[in-house]
């Protein structure tokens, strides 16, 4: 074995050990399993010195998952090229039913080699901060959504219906709050659920005061700023998409971002039959609903409120442009395909997907695009 050899080595990663497996470069190359190996640094730096003292290049691989990015960070700071690969999109064996770890290790080792695997794009450390930053506030959002639905059953049940229009506003607060029930057993759990809206309303708030706090400070303020000329899209909005997606210049085009998305249609199609269906639903869900939720807004004409003129005004003039034919387009986009009978469902998914577009070209104008 040479030392101007190369290598290709798959790893199964758990909590506790990595199993580990090698191909030689080539298409006859040996395939062999090392073993398992303590998840441990001293451990990791040990197995590659020796592996690096008999090839003269290698490349290592492991599937995106709950270890998180330290091993990829590790692996490069030793000078060696690294994927985490995006489980979903491993190429499987319809009829391989068994997998264990040596089996894992032994695939990604032989994917890799032949180039079948699709890499995830890994966030620096201060990016993947800002993105559990993010997360934490869109974990107590969907907390406090549970528990609103939970005292509006209750309510239900009990046949008290609040006579407003608007529901969790100050006014419907007070309303809540002066309701008597008649059983002690239900006054307890009505005021432990009131109790949990205050508490998770209260971490909102701390959340997005530090969301707000560290934007500036972070490699992607200025897209946010931009971002924010757009309509349906405010600062914690425009933080959760960029947290999420990352570096928007790494698409060569919108159809790239679309499909990142997972906005773009399923297709079956063979010889003159072409079928399409609903949308593909990949890649990060927390980004698309965050784009379907703005998508929402543009079923209003085009307008900028006396709230929102102050952040387009802050955005680049460019990012203005866009931020208005978007809104021109999309809100004649929306009432036109109203007018074709569909569904508001389906209409602001067409509509988050051309939002993405328009995104895509704000940090365009901001940032040139990558090599591909």
């Amino acid at each position: 074995m040479g030392h101007h050899t190369e290598a290709f080595v798959g790893i199964d990663t758990s909590k506790l050990r990595n199993a580990v497996a090698i191909a030689d470069s080539g298409r006859g190359g040996e395939v062999r399993y090392l073993g398992e190996f303590p998840a441990t640094e001293a451990a990791i730096q040990k197995l590659v010195a020796k592996l690096a003292a008999k090839y003269h290049y290698l490349t290592f691989c492991y599937e995106a998952g709950p270890t998180g990015y330290g091993l990829h960070r590790l692996l490069k700071s030793l000078s060696h090229e690294c994927l985490v690969v995006a489980p979903s999109l491993v190429p499987k064996k319809a009829g391989d039913r068994v997998k264990t770890n040596r089996r894992d290790a032994v695939s990604l080792a032989k994917l890799l080699r032949a180039g079948e695997l699709t890499a995830v794009w890994v966030p620096d450390e201060r990016h993947e901060a800002m993105r559990d930053l993010s997360r934490a506030r869109q974990a107590v959002k969907k907390d406090l959504q549970g528990k609103r639905q939970q005292i509006s059953s209750l309510m239900l049940r009990l046949g008290r219906i609040y006579p407003g229009k608007t529901t969790w506003g100050p006014a419907h607060m007070r309303w809540l709050t002066s309701q008597k029930l008649e059983h002690r057993e239900q006054r307890i759990v009505f005021e432990e659920l009131l109790e949990g809206i205050r508490q998770e309303s209260e971490r909102m708030e701390r959340l997005e005061d530090a969301i707000r706090e560290v934007v500036p400070e972070w490699s992607l303020a200025e897209v946010v700023a931009a971002l924010q000329a757009m309509r349906g899209i405010d600062l914690i909005a425009a933080v959760g998409v960029l947290a999420e997606i990352g570096d928007l210049s790494r698409f060569q085009n919108p159809r790239e971002l679309m499909g990142y998305l997972g906005l773009v249609p399923t297709e079956s199609s063979t010889g003159d039959r072409v079928k399409r269906g609903s949308i593909t639903k990949a890649g990060n869900g927390r980004a698309r609903r965050i784009l379907v939720e703005a998508a929402w807004s543009y079923r209003y004409p085009p307008r900028v409120s006396r709230d929102k003129r102050p952040k387009v005004e802050a955005a680049p003039r460019r990012a203005r442009e866009i931020a208005w034919k978007a809104q021109t387009r999309l809100c004649g986009r929306f009432r036109s395909l109203e007018r074709k009978g569909k569904r508001r469902t389906v209409i602001v998914t067409a509509i988050a997907r051309e939002l993405s577009a328009f995104i895509w070209a704000i940090n365009r104008e901001l940032t040139p695009p990558q090599q591909a």
